[in-house]
């Protein structure tokens, strides 16, 4: 029979044989795939990927620095405004409301570049992404692609939609050293998630794509040039999507970053985050470590207006050590009378060089300016300062504060509040207690007038200290010492509305290295002079609006 004749008779049966062949492997695929389904199981997210910082503010909420080893604290979605969700969909997976987890295209270009030895493909859903971030390992391969791509369907089945956007939200990097969205608002924009606008939450959003490059935004004008193509194309994907109005659109404008790289908080900061660190891992009872990890929000009692126009003054007045070694130190502490919150805290000029608090840990000897406690009876923690030799600025500031508010010691505190997730844990309650009667109080103040009052110099505020608002008030300089021989000045002033202190006092390197041993201060610059003018300068600050 001809070659041809018999082909055409078998063809059917091996088209048959064919189909059959390709259905069973269609079957194995797909029970294998099923059976991965079921053996694959969600993971717990990684350790790194659940640690959060611990982040401090100021009394009005402006930020002071953070403490833990990844800058990142989680916010529930619903701390997120809609619109910069719909710009991170617009962004990164257009149909993330509506898909199962993955993109069928992306998997196969992946697959394929794999095969192929390209290079490594992206593309993949925000499901996907979560789980690459915070669920799996970075590792490049099919497998481990394979594996993401069934997670992410689980994930998608058993979990709604918004709590997989919520953990892509708070894991997701944003360059900066920012993981998630809270720390890349306060870093881009130094403001709260809730508040960013359309363009800032679009201008995120488009970063997500190259972080590391992004990052450099408002400081490299190639990069800010690129991100705000971007930028218009993530706002352009929201208009089309219904997201935003055409007259949102319109009104965009490109939106303002902070300078980058930013400041370190090594300065004068520092200093103020460790003295509210301590406090707040105590009133919590926990350790320093387990606070720095745990994505807790100190709300301190700091004025940071008021403590970096400290920090100036005293800048543009140091000098660094003469021709003997002596250096100059200089402690400013500020207390609000009868609430006991310190508004300023100047322990030392860079805490990279001198970490010991001056304000809060110095003894600095007290010399005449304990001489109006002369004859008045003090209790509670107060009891024993008038033959104290050398008191921190911390406790002399709080003995004023007390006379400030007639008689009535409440214990300094740096930290107003803590709270986490948006739940407040501990709201300050500080102790307080009467350690001099009203009388008391007032002879003090009058001891202080008679012997040390008078004005400082031009514009001191003597007049607002005395009897300001019916309360008790004075203004003081004295210290130990006298001419060539000064060994330290203070400068306190105090009213019923703030107990400042200034402390000057001076040091030179010890026959042992590594060593200091106390010396008499410099008498040019005038230290009493420069004391007094300083404590001006900070009260003025404080009074401003």
């Amino acid at each position: 029979m001809p070659l041809r004749i018999r082909l055409r008779r078998s063809r059917g049966r091996w088209l048959r044989r064919l189909l059959v062949a390709f259905l069973t492997l269609l079957a194995v695929v797909c029970g294998a795939a099923v059976v991965a389904y079921k053996l694959t199981g969600i993971p717990a997210p990684h350790p790194e990927t659940v640690v959060q910082s611990t982040v401090f503010v100021d009394a009005g909420g402006s930020y002071l620095g953070r403490r833990g080893p990844v800058d990142r604290q989680e916010v529930p979605l619903s701390q997120v405004p809609r619109h910069v969700q719909d710009a991170v969909i617009a962004a990164e997976n257009r149909s993330f409301r509506t898909d199962t987890g993955v993109s069928p295209r992306a998997i196969g270009r992946a697959v394929w570049a794999t095969v192929s030895g390209g290079a490594p493909q992206g593309g993949s859903t925000i499901t996907q992404q979560y789980v690459k971030n915070a669920l799996l390992s970075p590792e490049r391969s099919l497998a481990r692609k394979a594996r993401e791509a069934l997670i992410a369907v689980k994930l998608d089945r058993t979990r709604a939609k918004d709590e997989i956007l919520e953990g892509y939200l708070n894991t997701v990097y944003f360059g900066r050293g920012a993981a998630g969205v809270q720390a890349a608002a306060r870093n881009y924009f130094d403001v709260a998630p809730g508040d960013l606008t359309v363009s800032q939450g679009a201008a995120l959003a488009s970063i997500v794509n190259i972080p590391s490059y992004y990052e450099k935004a408002g400081s490299d004008p190639k990069v800010t040039a690129r991100l705000r193509d971007r930028w218009e194309w993530v706002l352009d994907a929201m208009e089309a999507g219904g997201d935003i109005t055409g007259a949102q659109r319109r009104a965009a404008r490109f939106p303002a970053f902070r300078f980058y790289p930013p400041g370190e908080t090594e300065g004068q900061r520092q200093y103020l985050i460790d003295v509210a660190a301590r406090e707040a891992a105590d009133r919590l009872g926990i350790t320093e470590d387990q606070l720095a990890r745990g994505g807790y929000t100190v709300h301190t009692t700091f004025d940071l207006a008021l403590q970096d126009a400290t920090a100036e003054s005293v800048k543009n007045r140091a000098k660094g050590p003469g021709d003997d070694g002596v250096r100059v130190h200089t402690a400013v502490v500020g207390i609000e009378p009868g609430d006991g919150a310190v508004r300023v805290l100047y322990g030392g000029a860079d805490y990279a060089r001198q970490p010991f608090n001056d304000a809060v840990s110095g003894a600095v000897e007290a010399g005449s300016v304990l001489e109006p406690f002369d004859g008045v009876r003090l209790g509670g923690p107060l009891r024993g300062l008038p033959g104290s030799a050398a008191p921190t600025p911390l406790r002399l500031a709080s003995a004023y504060a007390a006379v400030a508010a007639d008689g009535v010691y409440t214990a300094p505190h740096t930290v107003a509040r803590i709270t986490r997730e948006g739940r407040t844990v501990h709201t300050a309650r500080p102790e307080t207690g009467r350690v001099l009667d009203e009388k008391g109080a007032y002879e003090v103040t009058a001891h202080a007038l008679e012997r040390f009052g008078g004005p400082p110099g031009p514009g001191a505020p003597v007049a607002a200290l005395a009897g300001a608002n019916g309360g008790n008030g004075a203004f003081l300089t004295a210290g130990a010492g006298g001419g060539t021989t000064r060994r330290t000045v203070w400068s306190v002033g105090y009213d019923s509305r703030l107990a400042l202190a200034v402390a000057l006092f001076a040091d030179r390197p010890g026959t042992k290295k590594g060593t200091t041993v106390p010396a008499q201060l410099p008498d040019d610059p005038s230290p009493t002079e420069y004391a007094e003018q300083l404590a001006v300068r900070t009260w003025e600050s404080a009074r401003k609006p």
